[in-house]
């Protein structure tokens, strides 16, 4: 028995080599029912992490948080945000904070163009009631209607006018000034309830575009002319001109 053992000792190797093989696993695994934690470290929190943050996100002044002086324009403003945004877009109080100064500048500057707009109109106010007494008299007789009015009678001697273009090979346009002058009576009359001084300013609107004509069409390069353009027809365009102005913005 001895000597089977001793010639042959793998019969009892088996039971060696399981125990070694079992002692070699021990090293490679843990039990199933552990579990090994190793350090946490910040990119494993749930918010925060390696996300870049602004670092201006609590500054004050919106110029100095965007990075961009004061004297800056519109387009130095926008683009100032939008890189901004695209670099700390990850990061919800930092696009906030970007979002919230860009909303301050754009508010001031819609403030100051108010009070600019305010500020002209109170020089001019200022300036004509600084001006000559014949200034101020001429200026009386000038108001600014409502623009639906101003649009209307833009209309109607706009139509006067194309269809004196439209008809200048065959007639001239003294029909269509006629109803011209007389409109521009009308329309005085309604706003002076005064026949005589509406015909007075309509006369004056009339004389005062034949003048204007007269002088300025002949300076008119031939090229840009029609061969049917008659110096009558041109001359009635600058009527047109003088009558529109005459009844919407003289009173």
């Amino acid at each position: 028995m001895a000597a089977t053992l001793i010639v042959k000792p793998a019969l009892s190797s088996a039971f060696l080599g399981q125990k070694l093989s079992s002692r070699g696993n021990s090293k490679r695994s843990a039990p199933s029912g552990l579990f090994v934690r190793g350090p946490r470290c910040a990119a494993d929190t749930a918010y925060g992490g390696n996300i870049p943050k602004f670092s201006r996100a609590n500054v004050w002044d919106p110029y100095k948080r965007l990075g961009i002086s004061r004297d800056a324009s519109e387009e130095e403003v926008w683009s100032s945000r939008n890189f901004l945004l695209n670099q700390y877009a990850n990061h919800e109080r930092s696009a906030e904070s970007i979002e919230a100064a860009f909303e301050k500048i754009l508010m001031a500057s819609f403030i100051n163009r108010k009070k600019t707009k305010i500020n002209l109109k109170t020089r001019l106010k200022k300036k004509v009631e600084e001006s000559p007494l014949w200034v101020q008299n001429l200026l009386n007789f000038v108001e600014l209607p409502p623009s639906v009015i101003i649009l209307r009678r833009l209309f109607l001697f706009g139509f006067m006018a194309c269809w004196s273009v439209m008809n200048s090979a065959e007639a001239g346009p003294a029909f269509q000034v006629a109803i011209s002058f007389g409109a521009c009576v009308y329309f005085l009359n309604d706003k002076t309830k005064s026949l005589g001084r509406a015909a007075i300013i309509g006369f004056g609107g009339l004389v005062a575009g034949w003048f204007c004509g007269s002088l300025l069409v002949p300076m008119i390069p031939s090229f840009l002319l029609q061969p049917t353009w008659s110096l009558e027809l041109l001359t009635s365009l600058f009527i047109y001109v003088s009558l529109f102005l005459s009844c919407t913005f003289l009173k």
